[in-house]
């Protein structure tokens, strides 16, 4: 009756059954191995260790991981977020597991926390999409979801809509604790989009103060350099 969509075209998957076409998976980009040691954006020279932007700015995770090359997949991250295909999600998830599961074992992760959208924003949408692709990475890997660890407190202005220190500021008191006792020490952050990193940071500066030793990102897609 409702055959599943592919998440590039948005059409009913060719082959049926599979979770997204042959053709389209190939307009997916992942990250090449030329990235940023730091947050994963690509770089244009092999050379170069860190991006412009880690080069000059200290981070407050440890390190982080990008799928795909957001150009690619920004579109499919639009419907996920804002056109109601929360199916995508399932897609995702599994190709993050398939990616960069070697990759969360060695960080050694206790938790998956995805980046927390505020109350009002979740139900006007119906979901999170960062909490969907938590979700469906954490059934895949069997590490466990912590949705409640951090809240946001405080309902910003879209980030995308800013510059790099109107972000920062957007972003003060947005999070808070949201569990009385924090038992974790190594969590990841997970996200659908990385661009300058000033949410996640500001989540990774919070957690630390409650107690959290190592924070680490994963994030669907990233811009380039």
């Amino acid at each position: 009756m409702f055959p599943r969509r592919c998440p590039v075209c948005d059409r009913p998957v060719k082959p049926a059954g599979k979770k997204i076409c042959g053709d389209c998976r190939k307009k997916l980009k992942f990250v090449s191995e030329v990235h940023c040691m730091k947050c994963g954006k690509p770089l244009l020279h092999e050379e170069d260790e860190y991006c412009k932007d880690c080069s000059k700015r200290k981070h407050e995770f440890v390190q982080g991981k990008s799928l795909y090359e957001y150009s690619g997949a920004a579109a499919s991250i639009h419907r996920l977020k804002y056109g109601k295909r929360r199916e995508y999600a399932e897609f995702y998830g599994e190709e993050l597991a398939k990616r960069f599961g070697e990759t969360i074992r060695r960080w050694g992760a206790e938790a998956l926390v995805p980046v927390p959208i505020h109350k009002k924003r979740k139900r006007e949408r119906g979901y999170n999409q960062a909490e969907l692709l938590a979700e469906c990475l954490g059934k895949c890997l069997n590490i466990p979801v912590k949705s409640k660890l951090i809240v946001r407190s405080k309902e910003t202005v879209p980030q995308k809509e800013l510059n790099a220190a109107q972000r920062q500021n957007n972003l003060k008191r947005a999070f808070k604790i949201g569990e009385n006792d924090v038992k974790l020490s190594t969590i990841i952050v997970v996200d659908d989009i990385y661009t300058t990193g000033s949410t996640v940071d500001e989540m990774a500066r919070v957690l630390k103060q409650a107690g959290v030793k190592q924070v680490y990102v994963l994030t669907l897609a990233i811009g380039s350099v």
